[in-house]
């Protein structure tokens, strides 16, 4: 190895796990504005379901239902049509998962030829779609229930039932928790937060390789 000052630091795909309203993409963007490209999930499904070839397929699918008035993708009504089932789920991500994946390979290639610092994948199911075993590391953010029930009333409308729900569609927060590589706190004190995730950046990219980084 050489000394510090010549060594090359590691390309390090981050992966960011949590609970609903836990501020997973605030810490993805903290790690963007270290160097890492964010690759948002949701962006990339809003992107798939956009394309003709995809709007058509659906229709043939399920109507003209899945549309709203302007042609467009009702994303509301397609997640309460395929949420509480299952095999029409499975149907929706047969579709565009595939598409999903090549766009977020092509923006990690571009990454690493841009000799950017890193990836970050901020997905909401970052487990259950098994796409932990394309990190280096994953990071969970803990964050109590009631705070993130105040983000996802503000931000989204549910009550508590509803934010319950949707979790429990979701592999376990202790089974993600147990499953990552990192912990951080976020109770809503940004600088706090932001501290921690330049101590486990700085820990892994310095490493010669990110299994040398300490973890916890």
């Amino acid at each position: 190895m050489t000394g510090s000052g010549s060594q090359k630091k590691k390309f390090v795909i981050f992966g960011v796990a949590g609970g609903i309203g836990s501020g997973k993409s605030t810490v993805a963007r903290m790690l963007g504005e270290l160097g890492c490209v964010v690759i948002d999930s949701d962006a990339q499904a809003k992107a798939a379901l956009a394309r003709p070839d995809v709007k058509a397929t659906l229709v043939r699918w399920w109507g003209t239902g899945v549309l709203d008035a302007h042609g467009n993708v009702d994303h509301k009504a397609l997640a309460e049509l395929v949420f509480s089932n299952e095999r029409e789920r499975r149907r929706l991500e047969g579709l565009i998962h595939p598409l999903i994946a090549a766009s977020r390979d092509e923006q990690i290639e571009r990454a690493r030829r841009e000799g950017r610092a890193g990836a970050v994948i901020d997905a909401p199911l970052l487990f259950e779609t098994g796409l932990d075993a394309q990190c280096d590391a994953v990071i969970f953010v803990d964050c109590p229930l009631h705070v993130r029930l105040e983000r996802v009333r503000a931000s989204r409308g549910w009550d508590e039932h509803e934010l319950k729900r949707r979790e429990k569609a979701q592999i376990p927060l202790e089974e993600k928790r147990r499953r990552a590589d990192y912990e951080v706190v976020n109770t809503g004190d940004l600088d706090r937060l932001g501290r921690q995730i330049i101590q486990i950046f700085t820990s892994i990219t310095e490493a010669s390789d990110p299994s040398d980084a300490p973890t916890r």
